[in-house]
């Protein structure tokens, strides 16, 4: 009689134990089951310009490399337009609105305008593409400042290598047309460089500061006019006028016509183009960019990253060297990382 009383006893605890189990395994199953719900990043981009358009591409690779998936844990609202300053205060207008968590943005104008947009928000920023040389954008390239950082364009230095390029292209001009925006905050950083170079190698720099296609055109034309067109080459310095399609085809349409060299940013456009380009990989220039935003999603202060800087490249178009009428230097084939036949 015992021995059953204890034989049920033990069937009953162990019944209890079994349910016990189960429903603490139910418990930690429901718990492991359960969905975290993931973080999805907002990011609005500006591409403000399309001759550097591929920084987007870049950032967006550099982005999922880092594990951001479109679509599942980061959304890009991509804004672009073409050297616009009301339509970058538009679109940053609407960035703020929307209260996004990181704004990428290029080039220098556009992000100058980008940080004032921002001022008073906890939004921070990321530039690509952009001078930091006396436009006031950073304060320091160790120390950024604010809600800022980015990727600086070495403009002040691309501007003298295309200078240095055009006189072993073009050894017997003395006189360089320099066109640009009117305006522009990162002309007059390259220009400071650039005339005491010039000064030194006995060459004139003709400044060519305008507003757009037509005045541009209206500049040339009167040159034309003219027994001596005054110029011997044209130096595209970097700013958007240059590579900018339509003032382009006027410099190009001219170069062509007077059969003299032009180069500093490569484009071809309607069949003239320019010979050399000494500049930066937009692309590898975005990749460069997710870094930095990876960092600031991840709850670094911009402000506290330093500001990386883009290497510059020769790239040589001999098909528009023939063109032009111009011999190309064995020692420029050599240096270019690029060479267009």
């Amino acid at each position: 009689m015992r021995a059953q009383k204890y034989s049920r006893s033990m069937v009953v605890n162990r019944w209890m134990v079994l349910v016990a189990l189960a429903i603490v395994l139910a418990l930690l199953l429901s718990g492991c089951c359960k969905k975290e719900e993931t973080k999805v990043y907002r990011v609005g981009i500006l591409s403000g310009l399309s001759f550097a358009a591929d920084a987007v591409d870049g950032f967006k690779a550099g982005m999922a490399e880092l594990g951001y998936i479109e679509g599942e844990n980061i959304v890009y609202d991509l804004q672009s337009t073409e050297f616009d300053m009301a339509a970058y205060r538009s679109i940053l207008d609407g960035f703020v609105a929307a209260e996004v968590d990181l704004i990428f943005v290029f080039p220098t104008e556009a992000s100058q305008e980008a940080k004032a947009a921002t001022q008073g928000t906890d939004i921070p920023i990321v530039f690509s593409v952009a001078n930091i040389e006396g436009t006031g954008l950073v304060d320091s390239v160790r120390e950024p400042g604010g809600n800022i950082t980015g990727v600086r364009y070495p403009g002040p230095d691309i501007a003298l290598k295309r200078f240095e390029v055009m006189r072993e292209l073009a050894p017997e001009a003395t006189r360089m047309l320099v066109p640009y925006q009117r305006g522009y905050p990162i002309v007059d950083s390259q220009l400071e460089k650039l005339y005491p170079v010039a000064e030194a190698a006995g060459i004139t720099l003709i400044e060519a500061p305008v507003d757009d296609a037509a005045e541009l055109e209206d500049f040339l034309q009167a040159r034309t006019e003219s027994d001596d067109i005054g110029i011997d080459a044209i130096l595209i310095i970097p700013e958007p006028l240059g590579c900018t399609p339509d003032p382009f085809l006027v410099l190009a349409r001219f170069a062509f016509e007077h059969q003299i060299p032009i180069g500093g940013a490569l484009l071809e456009v309607e069949g003239y183009g320019s010979i050399f380009d000494v500049g930066i990989d937009h692309y590898k220039t975005g990749e460069q960019a997710a870094p930095l935003a990876d960092r600031i999603l991840r709850g670094t202060p911009a402000g506290t990253i330093p500001v990386v800087s883009s290497e510059s490249y020769l790239i040589i178009s001999n098909k528009a060297a023939e063109n032009l009428g111009v011999t190309m230097p064995e020692t420029l084939l050599v240096e270019a990382e690029r060479v267009i036949r």
